[in-house]
């Protein structure tokens, strides 16, 4: 059965746990990764996006960031305090709440996420440069399901998360 949004209905899914595509598609995607990595400005993967977020969707309470990184309270912590020790963001006093802060992106954290979003760009496309046409658009037919498997919104959506 057909959703109405165009995708399969999860009884009707044709993977299994013997397939081989999850371990294929793991190790595929961690491989990008680490290509990619040397393009994150010298942050981590989850730096970077935590980052992005801030940037895009700024200010944020802590506990915003969380549930949009869905990471642990913790990890948000760890990070806001990484970025802002690099003067990549800011904090500012929540005037409803006196416990609580709201975050935002510095100019020196909007410049970097810039820098990196270029660098990754150029780093993907020259990855997609050394694949066949037939290959790449094999990608560009995939990319809308990843997007949807990485709770990404494409562009024609409206938004687009492709800075993390």
């Amino acid at each position: 059965m057909v959703t109405g949004d165009g995708r399969q209905a999860p009884s009707d899914r044709v993977f299994t746990e013997d397939d081989d595509l999850a371990g294929r598609l793991a190790l595929a995607v961690g491989r990008l990764n680490r290509r990619m990595r040397s393009s994150t400005g010298g942050l981590s993967h989850g730096q970077l996006s935590a980052l992005s977020t801030i940037v895009r969707r700024g200010p944020l309470r802590p506990s915003e960031l969380s549930a949009i990184e869905v990471v642990a309270a913790p990890t948000t912590t760890r990070v806001v305090s990484d970025l802002e020790a690099r003067g990549l963001v800011k904090r500012e006093p929540d005037p409803e709440d006196g416990r609580s802060f709201f975050v935002s992106g510095t100019d020196a954290g909007i410049e970097l996420l810039l820098r990196a979003r270029s660098d990754r760009a150029r780093t993907v496309t020259a990855v997609l440069n050394e694949l066949t046409a037939d290959e790449v658009e094999s990608i560009r037919r995939a990319l809308p399901a990843l997007e949807t498997a990485a709770q990404v919104n494409s562009p024609v959506e409206g938004r687009s998360d492709a800075g993390h």
